[in-house]
């Protein structure tokens, strides 16, 4: 089942006993995020929270991803490993050896309906321009600031769409967006973000680069927005797979850009290559510690738009656990077959602590076949998306249960021998 809105899967939570629903009014210069903080920090994620009073027009929703329950509803499944199993079956369905005509032709059902989850872009407007706004004015939102020493209010649960200027491909990426003014924001563009590399290439052809930052709709396209995926394939492709229906995109208002027609809430603007980079941060962070500030680029608003009864989502990220930890959980075991299946054959499991926020701290179970295997694992790993970041990577054979952390422990102590067994890799990174 594919969401409608925000408010289809709130509804839906409704009925799962899943949301509080809080009708006091609670400001979202911090206060919002110190409850939900206290609420994502208790054991099993604690329940998504619903603020219909927070001094706007805008309820706003917050850990909506928080505990492995509502990731799976969010995902429309009923286990988390579900869509590995389901990726994995459909990998090997192409990947095995096709010897007869027939077998070749048993395939053509499963590509025409991979093909039918593609996104499209329709003709006409969405429900997510049911409202314009021509005279921008972000101060509309509920935008959370949500650390006492943070730089100002920042968005947290952006869906940042992008173009290359040259193949004209799309990215979807979640990049924190800090308010300066009522239309202009910084761009959290990390140099390894594809992002940054479209906004490279604008500025090389020396022109104004259009930018949708869309909010809410579907969380399938939340999700998909923070995914590992390869540089080249289309968010919406993973969003379309998981919702088991296509997403259709609208054009923008303003811009030369496409969002989803669903979603709750769009600000269209650009980034000029040209101007000088703004100072964002601090901006308290996943690891627990606050960001310093740095220089980013400026995104300029010129539209927003929205359904008339758009809820706008937020999130939090500080000492783990947060709705983070649940979002990372769900990638570790999504994307644990295609590792297996595309780059690491003898890869057998892997976790992700909470407390590792993501990708610092990694373990991982092979199957062990010859000497100093671990190094080819460890090696391939690090060349991998974001696992770059990584700081520490445990790697076991089948024997132990990487899951149990007192179990693993052990093992560790009675196995690991100091001199050999620990590898130091300096310099591996370059900030």
């Amino acid at each position: 089942m594919s969401f409608k809105s925000l408010n289809h899967f709130i509804n839906n939570l409704k009925k799962k006993n899943e949301i509080l629903v809080i009708k006091e009014f609670v400001d979202p210069v911090l206060q919002i995020s110190e409850i939900a903080d206290r609420i994502s920090s208790q054991e099993g994620g604690g329940k998504a929270l619903l603020f219909e009073n927070n001094g706007t027009k805008f309820p706003l929703l917050i850990n909506a991803f928080g505990s492995q329950k509502r990731i799976c509803m969010a995902l429309n499944i009923n286990d988390i490993d579900d869509v590995g199993q389901e990726i994995e079956k459909l990998m090997k369905s192409f990947m095995s050896k096709k010897s007869s005509l027939y077998s070749k032709i048993k395939l053509l059902p499963e590509l025409n309906h991979l093909s039918s989850l593609f996104p499209k872009v329709i003709k006409g407007k969405g429900e997510c321009q049911e409202v314009i706004c021509k005279t921008p004015d972000l101060s509309i939102f509920p935008i959370l600031k949500c650390w006492p020493a943070d730089g100002g209010r920042f968005i947290t649960l952006p869906l940042v769409h992008t173009k290359d200027p040259n193949t004209g491909v799309r990215n979807v990426g979640m990049y924190r967006m800090q308010i300066f003014d009522k239309d202009l924001t910084g761009m959290h563009w990390h140099n390894h973000k594809t992002g940054y590399k479209h906004y490279l290439e604008y500025k090389k052809q020396g022109k104004k680069m259009p930018v949708a930052v869309a909010l809410g709709g579907d969380p399938a396209y939340t999700y998909s927005a923070t995914a590992p995926l390869p540089e080249n394939l289309d968010e919406y492709i993973l969003a379309g797979f998981l919702r088991k229906q296509k997403v259709e995109l609208v054009k923008c208002i303003t811009q030369d850009i496409e969002v989803p027609k669903d979603v709750d809430i769009v600000i269209e603007g650009y980034v000029d290559p040209e101007e000088d980079l703004i100072s964002e941060g601090p901006f308290g962070d996943h690891t627990g510690f606050y960001s310093l500030p740095d220089l980013y680029p400026r995104f300029h608003v010129t539209c927003i738009t929205h359904k008339k009864d758009a809820v706008y989502p937020a999130t939090i990220v500080g000492i783990p656990p947060q709705e983070d930890a649940w979002i990372a959980k769900a990638t570790e075991r999504i994307f644990l077959m295609p590792l297996k299946m595309a780059i690491l054959p003898e890869i057998v499991d892997i976790d992700l602590p909470v407390a590792g926020v993501a990708h610092n701290l990694t373990i991982v179970k092979i199957k062990k076949q010859f000497s100093y295997q671990q190094l080819k694992a460890m090696n391939t790993l690090w060349g991998a998306g974001q696992m770059m970041f990584n700081k520490i990577l445990i790697i076991t054979d089948e024997n132990v249960d990487i899951h149990n952390y007192f179990e693993l422990l052990k093992y560790i102590l009675e196995n690991v021998d100091i001199a050999n067994d620990i590898t130091l890799v300096q310099e591996r990174l370059m900030y």
